[in-house]
């Protein structure tokens, strides 16, 4: 089970989990699974209290991840609150056009960011466990390329000179904190599945 309803963020996920048999369902498979309130200080409490909550609730093997970019000049924001950084509802336009704002007259050497990725993978009435990412870049001055979601456009890799909205998927997936976190968890995933079985 993922804990996402967010298409485009399961799509990544499938990608990054081929070859490893595991059929994944989504909340969208299951609409009487209720909403989790991301209400955690930090990407490990929310992703904890989703796989936690959502494994309960199923029964079933689940992972959660919660991801966002930090902006150094920012002190640290959008953070834990990069999804509805422009309010309700989240707007990944909204969310860029804000955070290229707050950083109008900043240098390109002080708008380093990284973005950063918490996986929690809890079992049913078990343990849960944490697999992290990062990925370091830092932000253009508008958007560039069509690929990718929420800041992709924005998030220069320095060592390919491209955004991620720019990079081939299977490029970004190999490099982001996202790719770095699942390839962490990939094994223990399948492994707890098959003593689950």
């Amino acid at each position: 089970m993922v804990a996402t309803r967010n298409q485009k963020k399961l799509r990544e996920l499938q990608d990054l989990l081929d070859n490893t048999g595991l059929e994944m369902l989504t909340l969208n498979d299951l609409p009487s699974v209720p909403e989790v309130e991301e209400d955690g200080q930090t990407f490990a409490e929310n992703a904890i209290k989703k796989a936690r909550t959502v494994a309960e609730a199923t029964g079933l093997l689940t992972l959660a991840d919660d991801s966002g970019l930090e902006v150094d000049a920012l002190g640290g924001l959008p953070g834990v609150h990069s999804a509805r950084f422009a309010g309700e509802p989240a707007d990944d336009g909204k969310n860029n056009a804000k955070l290229l704002a707050m950083l109008q007259g900043v240098p390109d050497e002080q708008r380093t960011a990284r973005f950063r990725c918490v996986i929690a993978i809890a079992v049913p009435g078990g343990e849960t466990y944490l697999a992290e990412g990062a990925c370091q870049g830092r932000i253009t001055h508008k958007a560039r390329g069509e690929g990718g979601f929420g800041y992709d456009p924005l998030f220069v890799v320095d060592e390919y000179g491209l955004t991620f909205a720019e990079l081939p998927p299977e490029v970004k997936n190999r490099i982001s904190h996202r790719g770095q976190a699942l390839s962490q968890a990939r094994e223990l995933i399948a492994s707890l599945w098959e003593e689950m079985s």
